[in-house]
Protein backbone atom coordinates (compact mmCIF):
# COMPACT_ATOMS: atom_id res chain seq x y z
CA UNK A 1 0.00 0.00 0.00
CA UNK A 2 3.05 2.55 0.74
CA UNK A 3 4.39 1.61 -2.13
CA UNK A 4 1.29 2.16 -4.39
CA UNK A 5 1.24 6.24 -2.11
CA UNK A 6 4.46 6.40 -3.49
CA UNK A 7 4.44 5.59 -6.38
CA UNK A 8 1.42 7.87 -7.17
CA UNK A 9 2.76 11.02 -4.85
CA UNK A 10 6.84 10.67 -4.85
CA UNK A 11 8.69 12.44 -7.50
CA UNK A 12 10.26 9.73 -9.68
CA UNK A 13 9.56 6.82 -7.63
CA UNK A 14 7.63 5.19 -10.18
CA UNK A 15 10.54 5.05 -11.69
CA UNK A 16 12.84 3.53 -9.59
CA UNK A 17 13.55 0.17 -10.45
CA UNK A 18 12.41 -2.73 -7.53
CA UNK A 19 16.52 -3.34 -6.81
CA UNK A 20 16.89 0.64 -6.17
CA UNK A 21 13.76 0.48 -4.06
CA UNK A 22 14.95 -2.49 -1.96
CA UNK A 23 18.58 -1.00 -1.36
CA UNK A 24 16.57 2.11 0.10
CA UNK A 25 14.27 0.19 1.91
CA UNK A 26 17.06 -1.99 3.39
CA UNK A 27 19.14 1.08 4.03
CA UNK A 28 16.50 2.71 6.47
CA UNK A 29 16.14 -0.51 7.91
CA UNK A 30 19.70 -1.30 8.51
CA UNK A 31 20.25 2.08 9.59
CA UNK A 32 17.55 2.01 12.47
CA UNK A 33 19.35 -1.09 13.84
CA UNK A 34 22.82 0.39 13.51
CA UNK A 35 21.45 3.29 15.48
CA UNK A 36 19.98 1.15 17.95
CA UNK A 37 22.70 -1.53 18.13
CA UNK A 38 25.85 0.63 17.49
CA UNK A 39 25.14 3.62 18.40
CA UNK A 40 22.69 3.40 21.58
CA UNK A 41 19.83 4.99 19.70
CA UNK A 42 21.56 8.01 19.43
CA UNK A 43 24.01 9.05 16.33
CA UNK A 44 25.54 12.33 15.57
CA UNK A 45 29.05 12.97 13.81
CA UNK A 46 31.00 13.17 17.06
CA UNK A 47 29.57 10.06 18.30
CA UNK A 48 30.16 7.84 15.52
CA UNK A 49 33.95 9.03 15.63
CA UNK A 50 34.22 8.26 19.82
CA UNK A 51 32.86 4.65 18.62
CA UNK A 52 35.70 4.34 16.10
CA UNK A 53 38.54 5.45 18.13
CA UNK A 54 36.88 3.39 20.39
CA UNK A 55 37.16 0.11 18.01
CA UNK A 56 40.67 1.67 17.21
CA UNK A 57 41.59 1.37 21.24
CA UNK A 58 40.45 -1.75 21.38
CA UNK A 59 41.98 -3.59 18.14
CA UNK A 60 38.36 -4.54 16.72
CA UNK A 61 38.72 -1.97 13.59
CA UNK A 62 38.93 -3.99 10.90
CA UNK A 63 39.47 -1.57 8.74
CA UNK A 64 40.80 -3.52 5.70
CA UNK A 65 37.45 -5.46 5.76
CA UNK A 66 36.25 -2.42 3.90
CA UNK A 67 38.42 -1.80 1.46
CA UNK A 68 35.47 -2.99 -1.18
CA UNK A 69 33.21 -0.06 -0.06
CA UNK A 70 35.60 2.39 0.42
CA UNK A 71 37.07 1.68 -3.16
CA UNK A 72 33.61 2.05 -4.53
CA UNK A 73 33.10 5.69 -2.72
CA UNK A 74 36.29 6.55 -3.95
CA UNK A 75 35.78 5.68 -7.64
CA UNK A 76 32.45 7.71 -7.30
CA UNK A 77 33.88 10.61 -5.57
CA UNK A 78 37.43 11.30 -6.84
CA UNK A 79 38.77 10.27 -10.66
CA UNK A 80 41.58 11.79 -12.50
CA UNK A 81 43.04 13.48 -10.14
CA UNK A 82 40.18 15.54 -8.67
CA UNK A 83 37.36 15.70 -6.59
CA UNK A 84 34.26 14.24 -8.91
CA UNK A 85 30.81 16.75 -9.30
CA UNK A 86 29.50 13.98 -6.59
CA UNK A 87 31.41 14.73 -3.64
CA UNK A 88 29.96 18.28 -2.69
CA UNK A 89 26.62 16.82 -2.72
CA UNK A 90 27.41 14.60 0.01
CA UNK A 91 27.02 17.73 1.86
CA UNK A 92 29.83 17.36 4.46
CA UNK A 93 29.64 19.92 7.34
CA UNK A 94 32.06 20.92 9.88
CA UNK A 95 31.46 18.21 12.48
CA UNK A 96 31.37 15.46 9.69
CA UNK A 97 35.12 16.29 9.58
CA UNK A 98 35.19 17.38 5.76
CA UNK A 99 38.89 17.73 5.60
CA UNK A 100 39.41 13.78 6.46
CA UNK A 101 37.16 12.51 4.41
CA UNK A 102 38.51 14.59 0.95
CA UNK A 103 41.88 12.86 2.56
CA UNK A 104 40.95 9.91 2.63
CA UNK A 105 38.68 9.91 -0.41
CA UNK A 106 41.82 11.36 -2.33
CA UNK A 107 44.13 8.57 -1.28
CA UNK A 108 46.46 11.06 0.85
CA UNK A 109 45.48 9.84 4.20
CA UNK A 110 45.71 5.83 4.55
CA UNK A 111 45.25 5.30 8.13
CA UNK A 112 43.07 2.56 9.33
CA UNK A 113 40.96 4.78 11.49
CA UNK A 114 40.50 7.79 9.42
CA UNK A 115 39.40 5.46 6.38
CA UNK A 116 36.58 3.57 8.97
CA UNK A 117 36.13 7.53 10.34
CA UNK A 118 35.49 8.53 6.38
CA UNK A 119 33.26 5.71 5.04
CA UNK A 120 31.24 6.22 8.47
CA UNK A 121 31.10 10.16 7.34
CA UNK A 122 29.91 9.05 4.08
CA UNK A 123 27.16 6.76 5.40
CA UNK A 124 26.21 9.19 7.82
CA UNK A 125 25.65 11.82 4.73
CA UNK A 126 23.77 9.12 2.90
CA UNK A 127 21.33 8.98 6.03
CA UNK A 128 21.28 12.53 6.20
CA UNK A 129 20.40 13.13 2.83
CA UNK A 130 18.02 10.23 2.33
CA UNK A 131 16.16 11.23 5.49
CA UNK A 132 16.04 14.59 4.89
CA UNK A 133 14.91 15.08 1.89
CA UNK A 134 17.65 15.96 -0.15
CA UNK A 135 18.29 12.78 -2.02
CA UNK A 136 14.66 13.28 -3.89
CA UNK A 137 16.26 16.67 -5.78
CA UNK A 138 16.65 14.19 -8.08
CA UNK A 139 14.32 11.80 -7.44
CA UNK A 140 16.84 9.12 -5.86
CA UNK A 141 17.80 8.37 -9.53
CA UNK A 142 21.73 6.47 -10.05
CA UNK A 143 21.39 5.32 -5.81
CA UNK A 144 22.23 1.82 -6.16
CA UNK A 145 25.56 1.33 -5.32
CA UNK A 146 25.38 4.04 -3.11
CA UNK A 147 23.12 2.10 -1.06
CA UNK A 148 23.84 -1.36 -1.52
CA UNK A 149 27.12 -0.43 -0.15
CA UNK A 150 26.65 1.25 2.40
CA UNK A 151 24.41 -1.29 3.44
CA UNK A 152 27.20 -3.90 3.66
CA UNK A 153 28.95 -1.44 5.83
CA UNK A 154 25.96 -1.31 8.13
CA UNK A 155 25.64 -4.95 7.92
CA UNK A 156 29.22 -5.78 8.74
CA UNK A 157 29.59 -3.19 11.48
CA UNK A 158 26.22 -4.70 13.00
CA UNK A 159 28.15 -8.37 13.14
CA UNK A 160 31.31 -6.97 14.80
CA UNK A 161 30.25 -4.52 17.13
CA UNK A 162 26.64 -4.93 17.33
CA UNK A 163 24.96 -5.92 20.28
CA UNK A 164 23.46 -9.68 20.74
CA UNK A 165 19.96 -10.22 20.57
Amino acid sequence: MSEQWLSERAPGFKDLPPQDRSAIFDFAFLWSLFEAQVMNNFARADRIRERVDEWTAAGTLGADLYDGELAHFRNRYFADGALTYHFPYLGLRPADHPDLVRAVIEGVNTDPRDRILALLMIVWRLRNNLFHGAKWAYELRGQLDNFTHANSVLMRLLERHGQVA
